[in-house]
């Protein structure tokens, strides 16, 4: 028997360090007093064509304070601006050149009366050269309405101490007769003034540019600026109206979107119940993993995990949280390895999945995720089955007027718009393509916070059925928790203008619930919400149908447009007030492509319409499903949901319930509320490619106990238990857990399945444990 004295004290409590810690490689059983901090813990731009200097590489993510945006002329209406815009919209979208849009935008209001003012100090950026691209790019943010970006002295009234400190700020109230005389200036233009800009101006008015130009391109399938400030001045109207009226969901219904007419729970394979079909579609799952490609969206700021490196206090995305001992970047491409091993040991064949990653510059989001991977060789995968593409950051908007928030002249504040553009996204930077040429024809999704989703075998069912089935987009889901920060699955019925039904499975964002009369307060169990499964964001995608979507040049390429103003933006100005205003940003949603794959149908459905759909949904219980590290839990706080510390919980249930059915004895774990202040009864962490399907794991463990307070590593893919009574730690970990690693042609380090995977036996296949 396998026995130590030392055992987790009761009143351990959760302790998340973001420090990094050193690896473990090591196989014995000792006595080890259980931390958490061990387990979960912390362990690098080419110029934009908009930039003023070739030389002026800037982030696009402003960390600094923030400067209180001004609020609209009274009597502003929102109705008659939209209209204005739209109008100009319209007629910026039927020009054919670049010089015809610059005549368009110059006839506009708001573009005459500022560039039409005069002050004195113009000449000083003249010498800046703006080229006609550039100038365009600063016309539409002021026809847009957003002219405080350039000039804050009209917005507020600042001592004069500070007014005069910025030469920036004076003297962008003459931009306009810069622009109007740039023409007139030869290439020495500002010469010989003895005035200039400040280098770092120059840097801020080259991020503005930066900014103003991805905004420009990645939305002009709605307009670009205009018509990304059009869609958010529609939606802050349509919040007002939600608020003012409580029966907006007929309302809606019936005049913006009457073809709605039911919402409905959707049917699906239950892959806890039907067990036998539940195996054969994870099979076919397996046998379809070279036609399988992968995609993670990590390219969000992850602001409620409040992830910072304390050695340098610099912000860091979710995907560099260290979690059980290695960041939740490196556990995905785990499991996914592990997906692969399986398939090595069925068929006999190599099968490398192509991973592509959409990131973002917050929090240095691209650089960080790059240096990982570099870091870690590409996880013995080889560059060549990376993609990385970054999504393009977007101004974040007052909710009362619309206006962008500012840190200073130049800076609007940015955030990436949602995981939504992943799709267009992926069409413009060639995504697709990319897979068509390693030969896939689906693919995965899900996100990196989720750190349950490739638990036994919701993934690989989800994909064989999109597979064999020929779906074009399938989810995972499961009972939904009230009050959940998270959204719905629904089966959609509507009715076309030809008259025909059209039905398919989509999603509702919890910001999006009262559109549709769903409350989002606490609720009886048989009440609206309860009856509605939980939206993951886990996927099956089918390529070529995402690629028509990303491909359209209209607004279905952005699916899910929402603003979320729920949470109120905090900051404090560059002259240290503070403010809390409600806020948000245009943001897309991903799962809403579902909403282009309807199908139609000349009367109406009553029964089963979903076996015949091109979506689908699989159900399997919540902690085998999703179970996110998406926040950081607060002093004090008594919810664990969402946190790391919850997350592990299910982590360990999981545990739980694969051991139990191998008659392994393991204490009980309670509901969350228990751990609150003390550590869990047990910790157990098996590598998934002891599996990654419960029916190949259970294969291995046989009989025995865990005593409350013990700890179980397992770091080796192939390995048996039989009747082991364990009290106390042990700890077994391979260098090389499924294979060795072989220099390729490139000099890279590539896994080859199957060779070597257990470096601590090297005699053995396995490594066995059995009691005396």
């Amino acid at each position: 028997m396998v026995h130590s004295t030392s055992l987790l004290p009761h009143n351990n409590r959760f302790v998340f360090s973001f420090r990094s810690m050193p690896s473990y490689s090591h196989s014995h059983s000792h006595s080890h007093s259980l931390s958490f901090s061990k387990f979960l813990s912390l362990p690098s731009p080419s110029p934009s064509p908009y930039s003023l200097s070739s030389c002026c590489r800037v982030a696009r993510v402003s960390t600094e304070t923030l400067e209180l945006s001004p609020r609209p002329p009274p009597g502003f209406d929102f109705r008659r601006e939209i209209a204005r815009l739209a109008a100009l919209r319209d007629k910026l979208a039927a020009c054919g050149t670049l010089n015809e849009k610059l005549r368009v935008i110059d006839a506009d209001s708001r573009v005459k009366r500022f560039f039409g003012s005069r002050h004195g100090v113009a000449r000083v950026l003249a010498s800046l050269q703006l080229n006609s691209d550039q100038l365009f790019l600063l016309k539409c943010l002021v026809a847009a309405g957003q002219e405080h970006v350039l000039c804050f002295g009209e917005t507020e009234a600042l001592d004069s101490a500070a007014a005069t400190a910025s030469a920036v700020k004076s003297a962008l109230y003459a931009l306009a007769e810069m622009i109007e005389n740039l023409n007139s200036y030869n290439g020495n233009a500002g010469a010989g003034l003895g005035m200039a800009l400040e280098d770092h101006e120059i840097l801020e008015l080259n991020k503005l540019l930066e900014t103003l130009g991805e905004v420009e391109g990645f939305y002009d399938c709605i307009g670009g600026i205009i018509g990304y400030q059009i869609a958010v001045l529609e939606l802050l109207v349509q919040k007002s109206f939600e608020r003012q009226n409580k029966n907006w969901s007929h309302h809606r219904h019936e005049v913006k979107e009457c073809q709605i007419l039911g919402i409905n729970a959707p049917n699906g394979l239950n892959l806890s119940e039907d067990t036998e079909y539940a195996s054969q579609a994870a099979l076919w799952g397996i046998e379809g993993l070279p036609d399988l490609g992968e995609i993670y969206p990590l390219g969000g700021s992850a602001d409620r995990l409040g992830l910072v490196d304390p050695n340098t206090g610099e912000c860091l995305p979710a995907a560099m949280l260290l979690y059980c001992g290695r960041t939740l970047l490196e556990g995905l491409i785990r499991d996914l390895q592990a997906r692969e091993f399986l398939y090595f040991k069925l068929y006999g064949k190599q099968c490398i999945t192509p991973v592509a990653i959409m990131t973002s510059s917050a929090k240095n989001n691209h650089k960080h995720v790059t240096s990982l991977c570099e870091r870690l060789s590409w996880f013995g995968r080889g560059r060549s089955t990376f993609q990385l593409f970054e999504q393009p950051l977007v101004p974040v908007v007052g909710a009362e007027e619309g206006q962008w928030l500012v840190t200073k002249p130049f800076s609007p504040l940015s955030k990436p718009g949602g995981h939504g553009v992943i799709w267009k996204l992926a069409h413009d930077k060639g995504i697709f393509k990319w897979f068509y040429c390693q030969g896939r024809k689906g693919a995965t999704v899900r996100q990196v916070s989720n750190v349950v989703a490739a638990t036994d075998l919701t993934l690989l069912a989800l994909a064989g059925i999109g597979l064999r089935q020929g779906k074009k987009l399938g989810f995972a889901s499961c009972k939904r928790i009230l009050g959940a920060t998270e959204g719905i699955n629904v089966l959609m019925e509507k009715k076309s203008l030809d008259g025909n039904w059209e039905y398919g499975v989509s999603c509702i964002e919890y910001t999006e619930f009262e559109k549709f009369g769903i409350t989002t307060g606490p609720l009886a169990p048989k009440s609206l919400q309860a009856e509605f499964p939980a939206n993951t964001n886990i996927l099956y995608v089918d390529l070529p149908s995402a690629e028509i979507v990303g491909s359209s040049k209209s607004e279905n390429s952005l699916p899910g447009m929402v603003l979320n103003t729920r949470k109120p933006i905090v900051y404090t100005d560059q002259f240290g007030r503070h403010h809390s205003v409600s806020g948000g940003r245009l943001e897309c949603t991903m799962q809403n492509i579902a909403d282009n794959y309807s199908n139609s149908y000349s009367s109406r459905c009553y029964n089963d319409v979903e076996d015949k759909l091109d979506t689908f949904i699989v159900y399997n219980e919540r902690r085998r499903v999703t179970s996110s590290a998406k926040k950081k839990r607060r002093h004090g706080d008594k919810s664990l949901r969402q946190t790391p510390d919850g997350a592990l919980l299910d982590i360990l249930r999981n545990a739980h319930d694969l051991l139990s059915q191998c008659d392994i004895r393991l204490p009980e774990i309670k509901a969350n509320e228990n751990y609150v202040d003390s550590g869990p009864p047990f910790l157990i962490l098996l590598h998934p490619a002891l599996g990654p399907l419960w029916e190949v794991t259970k294969q291995k463990f046989y009989g025995g106990s865990m005593s409350k307070g013990s700890e179980l590593q397992i770091e080796v893919a192939e390995f048996f238990w039989r009747n082991v009574q364990l009290s106390g730690s042990l700890i077994i970990i391979a260098k090389n857990v499924m294979g060795s690693m072989k220099i390729n042609e490139s000099s890279e380090s590539i896994l080859h399945y199957g060779q070597r995977y257990c470096a601590i036996c090297p005699n053995k296949n396995y490594f066995e444990i059995v009691a005396n």
